[in-house]
Order: C-alpha cells, then structure tokens, then sequence
C-alpha cells in the first residue's frame, strides 16, 4: 500500500487572492457567439437609434453594446439559468418585471425574426437594418407604445428588455464587452472599480479628479509580466 502524497504548508496559503473568479474579459474584436449575421445586422441598428451617436460622445454601437449584448444572451443570462421558469402562465402586471416564458436568449431570437417581417411587410419589403433613421424610430416607438404587435412576442415586453439591456451594456464594466475603453464612465464622471475613496467622501459637489478603473484594474486579475 502505497503512502498518501500530503504536502505540509508553512508561512503561505497554498492560492493566491482572486485567483478562483478572477473574470474573463470580452475582446472588443472578438466576434459574435449567439447572434446570426442577419440578428447581428438588426442588433447593430436597433443600438443605434437607442443610444445614437451625438456632440456628447459615441452611442452604443460604437461602444460595443452589440458585443456585450451577444454574450450576454450566449450565457446564464440568455437561459434565464438563475430565474424560476416554470408556470402557471398568468399574464403579469407592469410592476411584476420580466414574465414572458421566453428566456431572454429566446425572446431575442423571436422578436428579431418578427419584427424583420412586419418591416418587410410595411416598409416596401425592407428589413428593420436598411430603413432609415425616422422609419426605424418609428417601428421602435410603435414596439414601445404597443402599436406594433408581433407573433409570438409580447412587442412593448421585448422594447422594454432591450433598452434596458443596452443600457447596462452602454454603463457595465468593459470586462463584459460593452462600454469601450470605458467611454461612458468618463462622460459621466463615474470613478468605475476603484476601492477606497475615503479621502473623497466628505467632498460634496466636487468633480472626482482621478480617471476610472475597470475590473480588470486590480493587479490580482491581471497577468503577472
């Protein structure tokens, strides 16, 4: 019988600090897992009109919320991995939050499919991509307002969960693919991951003066040199 191979820690721990969840960060060139070229193209433009580019700075295409949104429904967001799924089915009230019985992943899917055909149907057989600016405010304010019915998706539900994904993807941290460079942190003066602010706390009204830090600032989650 063969003795057991047991090592004796003195003086250190046998791991390092973060080392279990260090986050895996999202190349901004990395292409798209969950979308289809064609979703991709709708994707793109929709973002656009949402968040548009303006004298402020870039709106959500350029700032990679297309990416960030695609990764997010290729993972445990997508399949609604952490909400209860199951019935009864009764129609929700406005306060209730999501309740379709489509994970967001399957929402998307079918929302896009849908409203590329009611815009094929109404815009000269154009998809939602090669309208213009006005035409495609319009088919998003009539998905918002409920003037826009689609098959098998509640249309003002789907409006809902998409604003406010790209919106979390135009502010998240830049680790999960949205907010370039951290872009729209810098626009809004908002300081990001950093840890102590306690020399800053007391002074109210005050620009912070120090740029943001991402997630992938802590030098415990980046590759030693």
């Amino acid at each position: 019988m063969s003795g057991a191979n047991a090592r004796t820690i003195q003086g250190e721990v046998p791991w390092a600090p973060g080392e279990a969840d260090a986050p895996t960060q999202v190349s901004q060139t990395a292409s798209y897992v969950y979308f289809t070229p064609e979703e991709a193209t709708f994707i793109e433009s929709a973002v656009a009109r949402l968040i548009p580019a303006d004298e402020l700075g870039p709106g959500a295409r350029e700032l990679g919320c297309p990416l960030f949104l695609d990764r997010q429904l290729a993972g445990a967001y997508g399949r609604a991995q952490r909400w209860y799924m199951q019935g009864p089915w009764a129609k929700g009230s406005k306060t209730q939050g999501y309740q379709s019985r489509m994970t967001p992943a399957q929402m998307y899917r079918a929302a896009i499919k849908a409203i590329d055909a009611y815009c094929r149907n109404n815009f000269d057989k154009k998809s939602f991509a090669q309208l213009g600016p006005d035409d495609q405010d319009k088919v998003l304010g009539g998905l918002e307002g409920g003037q826009i019915k689609l098959d098998e998706v509640d249309a003002t539900a789907f409006f809902k969960q998409f604003l406010l994904n790209t919106r979390e993807g135009y502010f998240a941290d830049p680790l999960y693919g949205g907010n370039k460079n951290m872009t729209a942190w810098k626009m809004i003066g908002f300081p990001g991951a950093r840890y102590d602010y306690r020399d800053y706390v007391a002074k109210h009204g005050e620009r912070f003066p120090l740029p943001p830090v991402s997630l992938r600032g802590r030098p415990a989650w980046n590759p030693k040199s």
